[in-house]
């Protein structure tokens, strides 16, 4: 994987990014944890979901939402950030990238539902330890749009058994990895497996 530093607008603003091309036509932005609680694109377990996407043959861009790093502006209670999101996906769309999937950890999955509930297209997306327990996910209207969620059996953040009802009803597949925390420490490798099993079969 060979990446290189880009830029891009979210409106006025100027983002930063890490940018891997790829010959196959398909792509995945993945949106970082959250802003305040020192969360960016250099993210272990956003790097851990570029490498696993990267292997698969996706051209591949995370970034740093507003406020980040180099990122311009401020954070932006997750309004901005959406805009963020949607900027980076064209951003890749303008590269030649044909299927986008977005892919997002913890307060980078929240961004994607929102989205995702405001936009009728688009499907396919990843959600890696959504913190249901703490921030307000409404899942109705994305029946068949949610390829996988993971999370582990010890995230705080997370009950399982809610986020499995949840899923079902729009049929959303759940991987929940044993002996698995928030911030997969130590689980690196089997996050990295879990999407590699999904994609294997896309």
């Amino acid at each position: 994987m060979n990446e290189e530093r880009v830029t891009f607008l979210s409106g006025s603003l100027c983002l930063e990014g890490y940018y891997a091309p790829a010959a196959s036509g398909r792509g995945v932005v993945v949106a970082h944890p959250h802003p305040l609680m020192g969360g960016s694109l250099d993210n272990p377990v956003v790097e851990t979901i570029v490498t696993a996407f990267s292997r698969h043959g996706y051209a591949s861009l995370r970034f740093n939402f507003r406020g980040v790093g180099r990122s311009e502006g401020r954070y932006d209670d997750g309004r901005g950030e959406q805009e963020d999101l949607r900027a980076a996906v064209d951003f890749l769309a303008d590269q030649g990238v044909g299927e986008i999937l977005p892919a997002g950890y913890s307060f980078g999955a929240w961004v994607i539902v929102q989205l995702l509930g405001r936009e009728p297209s688009g499907g396919g997306a990843v959600l890696v330890s959504p913190p249901i327990d703490k921030m307000d996910f409404d899942f109705s209207g994305l029946d068949g749009r949610i390829g996988l969620i993971v999370t582990g059996d010890r995230d705080p953040y997370c009950d399982v058994r809610r986020l499995r009802e949840m899923a079902g009803r729009i049929q959303a597949p759940v991987k929940c990895l044993a002996g698995t925390d928030h911030f997969y420490f130590g689980s690196e490798e089997a996050l990295s497996d879990a999407l590699t099993e999904f994609l294997t079969v896309r």
